[in-house]
């Protein structure tokens, strides 16, 4: 029997995916009894058939679905014919659900695209393809259906497909399979249709199940990354993984990316016992000599192939977060095994869905392709994407919610990244905070504008010089008149704002002082990436507390009153947002502690 084929179902909402997928269940005698009555009772209730069985009911499985006759979340069924075996993901068709649909055709080999034979390519029946495309789906195969709808009109058809076929061929599949067909009665399905005579060509499930689900390519260069360090006692330690590519058998020399150890592989560890050989698809356990150093997220390779390690890459994103993507901003990234900060570094275009063409873009909304420069902070060993989908593919997550907010693919490494290495010197941190007799801080005020920070701020470096201590404070407006002048007040360029600040602020640490940071940083996400930067002890973040009215009525600016009558746009508080710290080292509440009991305060937390 042929390997298992992985199949996402994708188009425009009511183009019949769960249709489809339904006929073929039934028609392949996959549907027990009880299913069977369990569609008859529910098709008489939610049914869009007239009381007839609603075959598409057996995938939409969520009552909201049922409700309203569409599909929402991503389906997953399984089936077997007498030449292969199946795994079916029938994805969501509107476009508010298209996230789910890329969770669908990230890990399918083929991709049937449907088309309603009435209303013929629609924006979403783009969207899905360039996504399936992206994620490197090898078979496309066009279902035009409902062509018992239009009197199985040849010429209807020809010009879907010849349509269709212009989509696939500017975004480079060069092999599409397209089929008239009718779900609903199964016609050009799981059987050959009368109505279609100038129609010679095999059925859709005839089609699919002949394709190959792995490209007959050259054999790969072993790759397993490492899920988990297995050490049940002092006397075993052993890699836990999922082989990716290649072979490997005991006595192999293999490498640790990236550090680039080399080790040898002394035995293949299974649940029955040891192998003397795995391959591609294998879960195993690894155990190497001499025993070096090997973490999760490393990838144990063949060491006559090492595997390349970067910190920056060119990449393709699907963006599936309600809020934009902004560039500058901190997330988590998953690549394989592997979990890092990163932040994008700028949006080199927004792909437009209806032709492709590349559209300049500041950022990306939701359900946006885009093409990106990103960076990681270390780097991580990957692989181009079409070259290798688990060492290429990767999720953006968001810091706050843990969302997944984008999904994407590595098209190659930045050259540029790879020649900027970390240059040791002798002279270190230490060595200059020693010589000032303290130790390197960064204090973070953040809060509302009016909230005390810059008072607070003020008064706490005096008290510091005034017991000899080398400091320095950033203060938000000052900065703004030289280093960050050219930025404005929007999200990005607030984002933008702080990741300067930060990075200012941590060689300042580097240099051995103490600095003192006065800005609104009104995103708990921006805070979490400035804390990244430094050691454990060296960041504190302070919240300089004071509630909207306070401020308001404070206001030395007069800025709220501004904001209030719409003269002054994002001013914080008013109509851009305050993400409260969630767990700040220091509250001060400065309605009511004096700004001389606030630094009390922050010098007692200091000792």
């Amino acid at each position: 029997m042929a390997p298992t084929l992985r199949v996402v179902l994708c188009g425009s909402v009511d183009d019949g995916k769960s249709t489809l997928i339904g006929r073929i269940l039934y028609d392949c005698r996959q549907v027990s009894a009880d299913q069977m009555q369990r569609i008859e009772e529910d098709s008489r209730r939610y049914g869009t058939q007239g009381g007839a069985p609603d075959l598409a009911l057996l995938m939409d499985g969520l009552q909201d679905e049922r409700r309203q006759g569409i599909t929402i979340d991503v389906a997953y069924r399984g089936f077997r014919t007498p030449r292969r075996r199946f795994i079916v993901a029938d994805a969501p068709g509107h476009e508010q659900y298209t996230r789910n649909m890329a969770t669908g055709a990230s890990t399918a080999d083929a991709a049937v695209v449907m088309v309603d034979a009435r209303k013929g390519i629609l924006p979403q029946t783009a969207r899905h393809t360039r996504i399936v495309a992206m994620f490197g789906v090898r078979h496309i195969v066009l279902a035009v259906n409902k062509m018992d709808l239009v009197a199985w009109d040849r010429g209807t058809f020809a010009s879907i497909d010849a349509a269709y076929r212009t989509v696939a061929e500017e975004i480079g599949l060069a092999r599409v399979a397209s089929f008239p067909v009718s779900a609903l009665s199964g016609d050009n399905v799981t059987r050959r249709c009368a109505h279609t005579p100038w129609y010679r060509g095999p059925g859709l499930l005839a089609h699919l199940e002949g394709l190959e689900a792995e490209p007959p390519a050259a054999r790969q260069p072993f790759r397993m990354p490492v899920q988990y360090v297995n050490r049940p006692n002092p006397d075993f330690r052993g890699y836990c993984g999922r082989i990716v590519a290649g072979d490997v058998s005991p006595g192999d020399p293999v490498r640790v990316s990236p550090a680039g150890t080399a080790a040898e592989i002394e035995s293949i560890v299974v649940w029955q016992g040891t192998r003397d050989s795995a391959t591609r698809g294998d879960s195993v356990t690894l155990t190497l000599k001499p025993d070096v150093a090997v973490s999760r997220g490393d990838v144990i390779v063949a060491a006559q192939d090492p595997l390349e390690a970067a910190d920056q890459y060119r990449a393709r994103l699907l963006w599936m977060g309600d809020e934009p993507l902004t560039v500058g901003r901190p997330y988590r990234l998953k690549l394989h095994t592997h979990e890092v900060g990163a932040t994008v570094t700028r949006i080199r275009h927004r792909v437009d869905i209806d032709d492709g063409s590349e559209l300049a873009a500041v950022q990306l909304e939701l359900n946006d392709l885009g093409v990106i420069n990103l960076a990681t902070n270390r780097p991580i060993p990957f692989a181009p994407f079409d070259e290798s989908r688990e060492l290429g593919g990767f999720i953006l997550i968001d810091r706050a919610t843990n969302a997944t907010v984008g999904a994407g693919t590595i098209t190659y490494s930045l050259m540029r990244a790879a020649n900027v290495k970390w240059q040791d010197f002798d002279i270190t941190a230490e060595v200059r905070a020693d010589l000032k007799r303290q130790r390197a801080r960064c204090l973070w005020l953040t809060g509302l504008s009016a909230s005390g920070k810059s008072t607070v701020a003020n008064l706490l470096e005096r008290h510091l010089v005034s017991e000899s201590r080398h400091t320095y404070l950033l203060d938000g407006d000052n900065v703004r008149h030289g280093l960050n002048r050219d930025l404005g007040f929007t999200e990005a360029d607030r984002v933008e704002n702080i990741r300067r600040v930060a990075e200012v602020a941590r060689l300042m640490v580097d240099a051995g002082l103490i600095v003192i940071v006065s800005f609104i940083s009104p995103f708990q996400s921006e805070r979490d990436f400035a804390r990244s930067l430094f050691d454990k002890d060296e960041f504190m973040e302070i919240f300089v507390d004071a509630s909207v009215e306070t401020c308001a009525r404070r206001d030395p600016k007069g800025l709220y009153a501004k904001a209030k009558r719409g003269e002054i746009r994002n001013f914080t508080g008013v109509d851009s947002p305050y993400e409260r710290p969630e767990r700040p080292d220091l509250r001060l509440d400065t309605e009511k502690l004096s700004p001389e009991e606030c630094v009390e305060l922050v010098i007692e937390t200091l000792v």
